[in-house]
């Protein structure tokens, strides 16, 4: 198969590019700095071409995906892996930040897959990894700006795949927990903190910032995992990974049930009367 895969310079992007080189398949890393997977095209030159890709650059998409095929005469499966987290309360941002935010973990991924989907229709094959996250299931304090932009590629996802199922094209969300990567050291974006927010989201702002190089996950062992997953004939809509993100997942669509069951008085009496008929 031949894999194109954004965010490869360090973290779930190099993990999941050296697995699927492992395992005998073809690959193209990007990175916005090309000279950062420079050691990827040395593992095998002749299976690894590698480009520079920015994904809010429209031309750098176009580039990198007409580079695939190219080289490969197709595409197989694409992971939007590219990404950064961002750590502080919705009214610590600047509007410019929270526009990054988006502009990079939901529209960037999403004009990725634009531009592959017309090399995956030609084919009547594809696969569609979207680098989601556990915090695209839930929010929590902090989180408000970086759940907003996972939130936003998990429903566009779900809908996109009820449309490219019938053109063999499959779409899945990996939804990792916490992992040992960059995203609690240098990749997070910090808002400016307010006073007012301080006794909210000083303790939170503390465990985020000791999370970095303890985190449980072994980004290897999810690598393993993505790669599985694109050789099931029918794989998730959803996979999340860890135990954290297992449990958490659970544990918020237990409480949105339970939640669902006690305001169903207040919210589901108000379609039009029905009219009786005598």
């Amino acid at each position: 198969m031949v894999w194109l895969i954004t965010g490869t310079s360090s973290g779930f992007g190099r993990a999941i590019a050296r697995e699927a080189l492992a395992r005998g398949h073809r690959v193209v890393a990007t990175a916005r700095r090309v000279e950062d997977v420079d050691d990827l095209a040395a593992l095998d030159p002749e299976r690894v071409r590698t480009a520079p890709l920015d994904v809010t650059d429209p031309a750098a998409v176009k580039a990198a995906v007409d580079l695939a095929v190219a080289a490969f005469g197709r595409i197989d499966v694409v992971v939007n892996n590219a990404g950064y987290g961002s750590r502080g309360a919705f009214e610590e941002f600047t509007e410019q930040q929270i526009r990054d935010q988006f502009e990079v973990n939901a529209f960037g991924a999403l004009a990725v897959t634009r531009a592959v989907l017309p090399v995956m229709r030609a084919q009547g094959s594809g696969h569609v990894i979207q680098m989601s996250s556990l915090a695209g299931v839930r929010s929590a304090l902090g989180g408000s700006a970086y759940s907003g932009s996972k939130f936003a590629l998990e429903g566009a996802s779900e809908g996109l795949a009820a449309e490219v199922a019938p053109l063999g094209i499959k779409v899945t969300m990996i939804e990792p927990g916490p992992f040992r990567t960059d995203f609690a050291g240098r990749s997070p974006a910090r808002a400016e903190p307010m006073e007012a927010y301080a006794e909210i989201l000083d303790e939170s702002r503390a465990r985020f910032a000791a999370l970095h190089g303890t985190q449980p996950g072994d980004p290897e062992r999810a690598a393993r995992a993505v790669v599985d997953v694109t050789e099931l004939d029918d794989p998730p809509l959803r996979l999340p990974l860890g135990p954290s993100a297992f449990d958490s997942i659970r544990a918020t669509l237990n409480a949105r049930l339970a939640e669902l069951d006690a305001v169903e008085e207040l919210g589901r009496h108000t379609d039009y009367p029905t009219e009786t008929v005598s």
